[in-house]
């Protein structure tokens, strides 16, 4: 009996507990509401090409942008105490930047100006940018994170409109679209493909490098890492410029979705789920201790709660006070004096065990 209870005292310890607990709420919903949502069908896109389809291929698609974003969220959180509130705003000012190089000063050409991989460098570097600008101002300036991030967060858009000069461009290459959609010949969308070549990266820079170690120091006590001989400047610094990066992959997902840009549309709101993602994690949201796995997973999550509310036809408008909820009901969970009071009550039910002579 007590290792059976051991068992599941671990369990339910673990940090993936929650979201894969979400998960199968969410499953056990789909599955009693409409079980054709995780019905998976061949279809044929646009140029002819046979595709899977079905809701499941849709969290998987448009859920590793999210979960690429959740990498970097995760990481600004744990070194920084605080989140970054501008990603949707850099996505829009990076895709800008990489149509404007693709494109040069015909919004619609008939060949690109050079490649994509030169477009997708100048991208990634304007977002870190971006990132070090607001890393600059929490680092060095002690300015909340939120606070700092509002800068971008108000100003982005017109920023990234300012780029192509309040013009639409359009891209026309047909190669430029596989980046977004399918791949002739591969039937799995490629972001997914992008997803994982992230989680890859992160993965390997993890283990060959101190990356998690100083940034969880810096989160946990930034004094006593500084002690330690760590900058928590320069970590805090360079956890919003990590972002940057994969704020530059996502915005390039984004754009070749559909071959242009939207301003004010692009990745609206997506900060919202990114933070989430990190909350549902399992990731306190004050910073410390992290597990990035943990943050991918609630990425998924969210996206499968996105798609389970749009099957039920809420309407898009309606979706952020859905999450909102699930934001309020995370924070409380995981704040301290809840934690503290359920505590409490597992100490006062083992004393009455005890007491009672269970075993």
């Amino acid at each position: 009996m007590n290792k059976k209870t051991n068992v599941l005292k671990k369990f339910v310890g673990n940090q993936l507990f929650i979201p894969l607990v979400a998960l199968l709420l969410l499953v056990i919903f789909n599955l009693i509401n409409d079980p054709s949502f995780f019905s998976i069908s061949v279809m044929y896109n646009s140029n002819g090409n046979p595709v899977l389809s079905g809701s499941l291929i849709s969290i998987i698609d448009f859920g590793s942008e999210l979960a690429i974003l959740a990498i970097g969220m995760t990481i600004v959180t744990a070194a920084s105490g605080g989140q970054d509130i501008s990603v949707g705003a850099v996505i829009a000012i990076s895709g800008s930047a990489m149509l404007r190089v693709l494109c040069g000063t015909n919004p619609q050409p008939e060949t690109l100006r050079t490649s994509i991989f030169v477009a997708f460098l100048v991208g990634a570097l304007v977002a870190m940018v971006c990132g070090a600008f607001n890393g600059l101002l929490v680092a060095q300036f002690k300015i909340q994170p939120m606070v700092a991030t509002l800068i971008l967060y108000t100003a982005g858009r017109s920023i990234a409109a300012w780029i192509n000069e309040n013009r639409l461009p359009i891209i026309y290459e047909p190669k430029f679209g596989y980046i977004g959609n399918f791949i002739p010949g591969v039937p799995i969308p490629t972001p997914v493909f992008i997803a994982l070549a992230c989680m890859l990266l992160i993965a390997l820079v993890q283990k060959f490098t101190n990356l998690k170690l100083y940034t969880q120091a810096v989160g946990i006590n930034e004094e006593s890492s500084r002690l330690n001989g760590i900058n928590p400047k320069f970590i805090k610094f360079m956890s919003f410029v990590i972002l940057g990066f994969f704020v530059s992959v996502a915005a390039l997902i984004k754009v070749t979705r559909i071959s242009t840009i939207t301003y004010s549309v692009i990745a609206k709101d997506i900060e919202m789920d990114a933070i989430l993602a990190v909350a549902l994690g399992g990731n306190k949201l004050s910073g410390g201790k992290y597990n990035i796995w943990a943050s991918i997973l609630g990425a998924y999550v969210i996206q499968f709660l996105t798609t389970t509310l749009y099957k039920m036809q809420v309407r898009s408008d309606a979706l952020p006070a859905y999450k909102a909820v699930v934001v309020i009901i995370l924070v409380i969970i995981s704040a301290p004096a809840v934690r503290e009071k359920f505590a409490q009550i597992t100490k006062k039910i083992k004393s009455k065990k005890a007491a009672n002579g269970e075993v």
